[in-house]
């Protein structure tokens, strides 16, 4: 199956590149990969937003996770063919589902090379079962990693994510949007828009991925 992907920024030049994976209720044009994929090309940093297969077929019902996982592998390859870079000079990560799966690839034994984890919204667990946690694989992790989620995150409350985040064998950093739920949302007493938070994701990211060591 031809992979459906938008790829945004510089052909050559760049020194790392970021690929973005989309949730599982949504595909490569939802708004936080949008905004983070346009931040990125404003400072010269080129990305790759790509669907999985069961959303380029029309389908609802995500892929099994070995579809998913070879799916992001294709594209994190996709994203070296157009730019001309190694694995490790790769930024990998995404939404939700699309940054689990990331993670999952990073983690496993014939590891994904990865210069970081980008993962916004990481579903810590699935929807009423807070007991079953989704971090197995994070003591695989070698690689800095930065969450981005808000505080408001039913799939992953902050505590909860603190505590699974402490293990990750590489630098974390953890960045809290105050009131955002998992789609990123925020009360309207926080005096903050969707676009507010959209644009704090974004900067959020810029930042963490200029500053990743080549």
């Amino acid at each position: 199956m031809t992979l459906a992907a938008d790829f945004q920024g510089p052909a050559r030049g760049a020194d790392r590149a970021v690929l973005l994976a989309p949730g599982a209720g949504a595909d490569r044009s939802a708004p936080a990969l949008v905004v983070v994929a346009d931040a990125l090309e404003a400072v010269g940093i080129p990305s790759l937003r790509f669907d999985f297969p069961y959303r380029a077929a029309g389908r609802k019902a995500p892929d099994r996770p070995p579809v998913l996982e070879a799916t992001t592998r294709d594209a994190a390859a996709e994203l070296g063919r157009r730019t001309g870079l190694e694995p490790r000079q790769l930024v990998l990560g995404g939404r939700s589902m699309g940054g689990r799966i990331a993670s999952m690839a990073v983690a496993a034994d014939d590891a994904l090379p990865a210069l970081g984890l980008l993962l916004l919204g990481y579903p810590l667990h699935a929807m009423g079962k807070p007991e079953r946690r989704r971090d197995d694989h994070f003591a695989s992790i070698h690689c800095p990693v930065l969450f981005v989620s808000g505080t408001r995150d039913s799939l992953a409350p902050k505590p909860a994510l603190t505590r699974s985040a402490k293990k990750v064998r590489g630098p974390v950093t953890l960045h809290w949007l105050d009131t955002a739920d998992h789609s990123f949302r925020p009360l309207k007493r926080s005096g903050r828009t969707i676009d507010d938070v959209l644009a704090d994701v974004a900067e959020t990211s810029v930042t963490w991925v200029e500053g990743l060591g080549g």
